[in-house]
């Protein structure tokens, strides 16, 4: 039992990598934590094209069982409109393709392991409060009574959703812009080199890209992401928008490789790739992960991203616990230091966005002609300055688009 007459220490909402982290990081602390998840079946459905990178867990800690890895990867294929190619291999391309729904679950698991409490198959449908401050929530298992549940901290990672995050007051409501609308197959057979590969090009994907995530057995995540706002009927013009679907189908049989491939799995669905929350704590409660649109704006990726926050934020709850302190100016504390780390990364990754979705085709194949393998270590580390100048060496007039990038 929790002190002061509370059911629990922390209620945390969804059991995606963000919550399991922070649950199984609070109970081994020794904290009474109860995690609930909507879902009957734990990292079902799968939403994501599977990708975590090597160095992201070990700094972690964490060391994954083989049933969660579909296969090792160890760079990336980026290919422009022309069919430029460029391989990435780098210490900081190593990493694995998984098998989503194994590894959200063994997530959980460790945090039961841990003495977490998790249930799945119930959702929060309305926060409590006592003396106008949030004191729980209440939660309803499928098929039963809703009934409420006590704890001085509740925890949002609930996903793109973020319902609770939403009655507590939290802007979590998306725009078209700051939205990728995506379709994905599981597809196979397919022969591959362990690398991702990204396809590039407003005929291929406007404001976005396709992409080819390598399993074994010669299966493939095969998908597309491109600008929601962009994937619909433009106003007053009778011309529909890009649909994901049909460009993706284009695209697969336009590709010999696949073009004769079976299909497994077929799925849609969208993802964040605009700014983070302009906040992420208040009184008694923590916004983390996706909830907090805390993903890479380049591709909507949060696997690594929402394991960082769990850290980060399991740190400062576990202080707020032990201490009593459930303000807002305590749990400020992790908000300030994802901010100052993670958070500065997604940045540079969202004005890097801004800036290749004002790219011409024939811009892209300048870019593919010019820049090298150190070139794009470089962008993804945030540093600009030595690419931008390369490119516009030889393409002066795209210092509009590219200044916001150096300056």
């Amino acid at each position: 039992m929790a002190k002061n007459g509370y059911d629990y220490d922390a209620i945390i909402i969804g059991a995606g990598p963000a919550g399991s982290t922070i649950a199984r990081l609070l109970a081994q602390n020794g904290k009474d934590v109860l995690v609930i998840d909507k879902r009957k079946d734990i990292g079902s459905p799968v939403r994501c094209g599977e990708g975590l990178g090597q160095r992201e867990v070990v700094a972690m800690g964490l060391d994954l069982p083989k049933e969660v890895i579909s296969t090792p990867i160890v760079g990336a294929k980026v290919v422009g409109p022309n069919g430029k190619e460029i391989v990435w291999r780098s210490k900081d391309t190593n990493g694995w393709v998984l098998e989503r729904k194994m590894f959200d679950k063994w997530l959980a698991e460790l945090a039961v392991h841990k003495g977490a409490e998790v249930r799945a198959y119930t959702r929060a449908v309305d926060l409590v409060k006592k003396d106008g401050k949030i004191n729980g929530v209440r939660m309803e298992k499928y098929g039963s009574d809703a009934h409420d549940v006590t704890a001085p901290l509740v925890i949002s990672a609930e996903g793109m959703e973020a319902h609770i995050a939403r009655k507590a007051g939290f802007k979590t409501v998306h725009n078209l812009y700051d939205v990728d609308t995506c379709y994905q197959y599981e597809m196979q057979e397919y022969e591959h080199e362990n690398l991702i590969e990204l396809y590039f090009g407003n005929n291929v994907a406007p404001r976005g890209y396709v992409w080819i995530f390598p399993k074994k057995d010669k299966k493939a995540n095969v998908g597309i992401g491109i600008g929601a706002n962009l994937a619909k009927w433009k106003k007053n013009s009778g011309i529909m928008g890009a649909d994901p679907k049909i460009l993706l189908d284009d695209f697969i049989a336009k590709n010999p490789k696949l073009r004769d491939a079976s299909t497994l799995v077929d799925f849609g669905g969208v993802i964040s790739v605009g700014a983070p929350l302009d906040k992420f704590v208040d009184d008694n409660i923590m916004v983390i992960g996706t909830a907090a649109k805390q993903v890479d704006p380049i591709h909507g990726g949060g696997i690594a991203l929402a394991l960082e926050a769990g850290v980060m934020a399991a740190k400062v709850a576990n202080e707020a616990i032990e201490k009593g302190d459930f303000s807002k100016q305590k749990l400020f504390e992790y908000e300030k230091v994802w901010r100052a780390g993670p958070g500065k990364k997604v940045e540079k990754r969202l004005l890097l966005r801004k800036v290749l979705e004002n790219m011409s085709d024939d811009d892209f194949n300048h870019i593919f002609n010019t820049v090298t393998q150190q070139d794009l270590d470089l962008v993804m580390q945030g540093k600009f300055a030595g690419p931008v100048a390369k490119v516009l060496a030889g393409r002066p007039q795209l210092m509009g688009v590219l200044k916001a990038l150096i300056s």
